[in-house]
């Protein structure tokens, strides 16, 4: 069996994983439970098929979903994923850590997301923009401003946020900003949004390192995933003088030593559409890339990449999750009895859901806010959630992870008790 296969067979369903994950939270921190009972579930769940229109004169009928894990707190906020392997397992459990991530943030928000099974990588433009509004208009009743905000994640950015507002807004009969964040700047987005998932994963990492008296000319970074994320963190961390020595993204990795010229990895990307053969490195496999040797790994591409079988070879001092769910509960008992700190997904990767807040505050006030501003902000809230799981931690003897988790848990837990259960 290939590491591949092996990686397919050992996948496990993420929605159980999340509830795994909320039920040692819940006994760890004392949440009452019947509350836990409560937010093991989610709120409701939208399937719906989306036929769209090929450029070669056929019909495709696509599967969509949109989910709402809780809105105790707030209006659901949550990205809409492409992505071929999207199942609504999946999507639930990216909901589940949405409605966490939100409360780790102190963001009044609750958690959802949503998705359709397809491969965007192999679909025109036109057939893009046809799913996006099919899509949204299957949707709409769900989404609004003050219910259910989109934003963009794995397989969709900027264009698509902006088909989804306009497609929405036609329906509505005027222009609302709110609807979505990740807008382009020319209808509405928020200066920094695009980078803000990146730049949070930097606070966060610098933070761990001033922990330890570190800093980042010391440090060697491997970045698993090159899209928006790992592609951004790894210049923002090469203007901090990190040295990144290893990149990959899905057709494979490459690897230097001695670090790795960022600017010249971006440019090669985007000419070849791979970052293999690039001049200076040599060539590996994803697999060998999570078991290098270095300071930090951040897994910034899909779910469940250090699992059972390779937590023991993982080779790094830290692991900063950029992506959602990289890591299994497994795994992640090996990874502390190792004595390897794990900044979870909710606390490294928030950057992203933070500067949509601002996104969906600036579009509601339409009032718009400089760029150092946007960063300032964002460099404070993660900064706070950061020490206030950092002394969770060391208070309740356990992981970053439980600490993270078992905050925002709690932080939901009392929104839901102080509400009451309707009717």
């Amino acid at each position: 069996m290939s590491a591949t296969e092996a990686a397919t067979h050992l996948r496990e369903n993420p929605f159980s994983l999340a509830r795994t994950q909320l039920q040692r939270v819940g006994e760890t921190f004392g949440v009452d439970p019947n509350l836990t009972t409560i937010l093991a579930d989610c709120k409701k769940t939208v399937e719906v098929s989306v036929p769209v229109a090929m450029d070669d004169g056929t019909t495709r009928v696509f599967e969509g979903f949109r989910v709402v894990h809780n809105v105790t707190r707030g209006p659901a906020k949550g990205g809409i994923r492409y992505h071929p392997g999207l199942t609504r397992d999946e999507v639930k459990a990216l909901a589940m850590w949405m409605t966490w991530k939100c409360a780790l943030m102190g963001l009044p928000f609750g958690g959802a997301k949503g998705g359709v099974v397809c491969d965007p990588k192999i679909l025109s433009s036109g057939e893009l923009e046809r799913l996006t509004r099919r899509y949204t208009t299957e949707i709409i009743n769900e989404i609004g401003p003050e219910k259910d905000i989109p934003a963009p994640d794995v397989g969709t950015d900027s264009q698509v946020m902006a088909w989804i507002f306009d497609t929405y807004s036609m329906n509505v009969g005027h222009s609302v900003l709110g609807v979505v964040t990740g807008k382009p700047l020319s209808i509405g987005g928020s200066v920094g949004r695009d980078g803000a998932t990146a730049r949070g994963v930097l606070y966060c990492i610098r933070t761990a390192l001033q922990k330890e008296g570190r800093r980042f000319p010391d440090t060697r970074v491997v970045i698993q995933g090159f899209g928006n994320v790992g592609r951004n963190l790894a210049r923002l961390l090469s203007e901090e003088g990190a040295r990144v020595i290893a990149l990959s993204d899905t057709k494979g990795a490459v690897v230097n030593q001695y670090g790795i010229d960022v600017p010249a990895a971006i440019a090669h990307k985007a000419e070849h559409a791979v970052l293999e053969g690039l001049p200076g490195t040599e060539d590996a496999t994803n697999d060998d890339l999570i078991e290098l040797e270095c300071d930090v790994l951040v897994p910034a591409a899909l779910e469940q990449v250090i699992r059972v079988d390779n937590a023991s070879r993982v080779r790094a001092h830290m692991i900063c999750e950029a992506a959602n769910g990289p890591t299994t509960p497994a795994a992640d008992e090996i990874l502390e009895d190792r004595g390897i700190l794990v900044l979870p997904d909710v606390l490294a990767n928030a950057g992203g859901v933070v500067v949509s807040y601002f996104e969906w505050v600036q579009g509601l006030q339409e009032y718009f806010w400089k760029e150092y501003e946007v960063n300032a902000k964002l460099n404070d809230i993660v900064v706070r959630a950061f020490e206030e799981t950092w002394s969770a931690r060391e208070r309740f003897g356990t992981s970053m992870r439980t600490a993270a988790y078992g905050l925002a848990v709690q932080r939901v837990a009392e929104a839901t008790t102080t509400r009451g259960l309707y009717p």
